[in-house]
């Protein structure tokens, strides 16, 4: 997994400071109930054995690709990573899968969320356990076919292309503020990239 974050206007420390004073609640210390995780979001890259949950903020069409499940709960396409598969694999797998969309470039990491659970066992039992990272990023991508919906994932009946506003909107709504925040800094470093 390569770092493609920008560090050229600051010294890493310096940047990722800024970054949490811009985005405070992803930055902040969570607690995933659902899981009994503890989760820390940080701009540094977790090691490559670590990451278990890949998702992307994806940009097509002028606005934010979200999902919304046979639940009604809006969410960024990604997952679990599958025992033996790349980053880069499971990333293409779950865009096809959630989002019927496909990369046109190379993903940029936005950093990932650090993770440790007290649940005796593994979700997977090859994932790392008790400590694993969700790894979040974001790229070009194009909706052209429908999300593949295998049977043993979410059942997405719905995938648009939306406003960043609107999306935030839609997942502060379905979820926490911090997923809000995670489309503001995709947004905020999308657009540094492409000030150069």
């Amino acid at each position: 997994m390569t770092d493609t974050t920008d560090r050229t206007d600051a010294a890493p420390s310096a940047r990722a400071a800024e970054l949490a004073a811009l985005f405070p609640a992803l930055h902040a210390p969570q607690h995933w109930a659902w899981g009994r995780y503890d989760a820390q979001f940080s701009t540094e890259l977790p090691p490559d054995g670590l990451v278990t949950n890949i998702h992307l903020v994806g940009f097509a069409d002028g606005g934010v690709v979200l999902c919304r499940d046979d639940r009604d709960h809006w969410f960024l396409p990604g997952g679990t990573r599958e025992q033996d598969e790349t980053v880069a694999d499971c990333l293409r797998r779950e865009l096809r899968e959630e989002a019927g969309a496909r990369l046109l470039g190379e993903p940029a990491w936005l950093g990932a969320h650090r993770c440790h659970t007290d649940d005796p066992t593994p979700y997977r039992p090859w994932q790392p356990h008790p400590e694993k990272a969700w790894l979040w990023g974001w790229a070009e991508v194009a909706l052209d076919s429908a999300p593949t919906n295998p049977s043993d994932g979410e059942q997405v009946v719905e995938v648009r292309a939306l406003p960043a506003a609107e999306a935030q909107r839609l997942l502060v709504d379905s979820h926490e503020a911090w997923w809000g925040e995670l489309i503001g800094l995709a947004v905020e470093l999308r657009r540094r990239a492409e000030l150069g």
